[in-house]
């Protein structure tokens, strides 16, 4: 998915806003009568009161009549452009632009930016600036305690023009974070995607497993009345070759069940087991030579400390991806070595290609990055596996390190564990 169908993917949950507006509204109606009946202040006080209970009614409505759980761009956009309108007219009855309360023309346009498309939110501060300069030059005066209130017309002007500034740069800032927080929400949602498959694939291993032990008794029957039909006919020409085929046939058998059985005496290879993570680098990389012709070097320090952990679908993911990384963009080598004293583990992945474009590098790790001078488009990529990658093993204590190695030519990803950490998997 790139950016354009995530922004697509935008709205409001219906919940959340509904509250958001009744608090709103509540602050208007306290300010309104505290502004009236606390400190005396004159001002359109009825008619203020009625544009606070449209708002109301507008909510209820949303509560009531609006059905779906969650806002379409265009619902909110109705909503929002409700909420400027009246609060404009709030401000319009008590000073306009002077009325200290005017920051709050910003919000509804600075909260659709981070979650909202891009199409709902700018109509929204064009509106908004337009109400800004309307709410400068006509409006009710201030309402104050005193007949005569006069402020500098530098001020006056002043007023507005940071509304302006910071109602761009809020906007700004809101939709460039509100993206990336869809792209990095959407990138995880495919974290979770894959973690699921990789848990439904160790699951069919047991029902397998379970079926395989349960074909055991009379595949053992088979097996004796086969060898005994033998025994009687081995003197047959005519028969003898189709029952050696049978007995050869039923040991075939029992050798791929004995691999899924699941008794614990017997070796199990797809099932979760104590292993070090030198033999899991194996598994990945033999997985690997089977549809790859490039040199896999694996290099493990002779006085390192070798302890076994839980096997772990995210550990051993989050390898698989950055081993199938260096795979992808290699040349002909990678490289990959374990070291490990009494107290870190590290592995370093390397190759001898490209290596990582100066671009991205800065912004390697991150969700949906793409580099502007990559021509291969084989090999070019969202950068979505090196977060998947990053993450899985972040979230299971790992340090990582992404760089380009300054003796391969290629990439480099250190990924570095206490071992206590690692132990805690055992």
């Amino acid at each position: 998915m790139d950016l354009k169908q995530s922004v697509k993917t935008a709205s409001l949950n219906k919940s959340t806003y509904i509250n958001l507006r009744w608090i709103g509204i509540l602050g208007q109606f306290i300010t309104i009568n505290s502004v009236k009946f606390i400190f005396g202040f004159e001002f359109n006080f009825i008619l203020s009161n009625v544009i606070i209970f449209i708002g109301a009614l507008s909510n209820l409505y949303l509560i009531y009549f609006y059905k779906k759980p969650i806002l379409t761009n265009i619902t909110s956009f109705n909503f929002l452009f409700l909420d400027i309108i009246q609060l404009s007219a709030l401000l319009y009855l008590s000073g306009g632009i002077l009325n200290p309360f005017s920051i709050f023309l910003l919000i509804p346009s600075v909260f659709a930016s981070s979650n909202l498309n891009i199409k709902t939110n700018i109509p929204l501060i064009f509106i908004t600036l337009i109400l800004i300069i309307f709410l400068t030059f006509y409006h009710h005066d201030l309402p104050k305690p005193l007949n005569e209130f006069r402020i500098s017309l530098y001020y006056y002007y002043a007023i507005p023009l940071a509304l302006i500034i910071a109602l761009v740069f809020l906007n700004y800032f809101a939709f460039i974070f509100g993206q990336e927080t869809n792209l990095r929400k959407d990138a995880l949602d495919k974290i979770q995607e894959v973690i699921s498959k990789e848990h439904e694939l160790v699951s069919l291993g047991g029902q397998a497993a379970a079926a395989a032990h349960s074909f055991g008794t009379p595949l053992s029957t088979i097996k004796i009345i086969s060898h005994d039909l033998f025994d009687q006919f081995k003197d047959n020409n005519e028969v003898k070759k189709d029952l050696e085929l049978l007995v050869s046939q039923v040991d075939r058998c029992n050798v791929i069940l004995k691999k899924l059985t699941l008794n614990p005496a017997i070796e199990d290879d797809f099932l979760d087991k104590n292993k070090t993570l030198y033999d899991y680098i194996n598994e990945i990389v033999n997985s690997f030579k089977e549809i790859s012709n490039k040199n896999f070097n694996v290099d493990k320090e002779q006085d390192s400390n070798s302890f076994e952990i839980l096997k772990s679908v995210e550990i051993v993911y989050g390898l698989r991806n950055f081993i199938g990384n260096a795979n992808k963009f290699a040349n002909e080598n990678i490289y990959i070595s374990i070291r490990s004293d009494s107290q870190n583990t590290e592995i370093t992945i390397e190759d001898d290609g490209p290596g990582i474009p100066k671009d991205i590098l800065n912004k390697i790790g991150e969700p949906y990055i793409k580099t502007l001078k990559n021509k291969d488009s084989k090999k070019s990529g969202l950068g979505l596996g090196i977060f998947i990658g990053k993450t899985l093993l972040e979230k299971n204590s790992a340090k990582i390190i992404i760089r380009n190695s300054e003796t391969r030519g290629g990439a480099e990803v250190k990924i570095d564990w206490e071992n206590k950490n690692l132990k805690k998997l055992v």
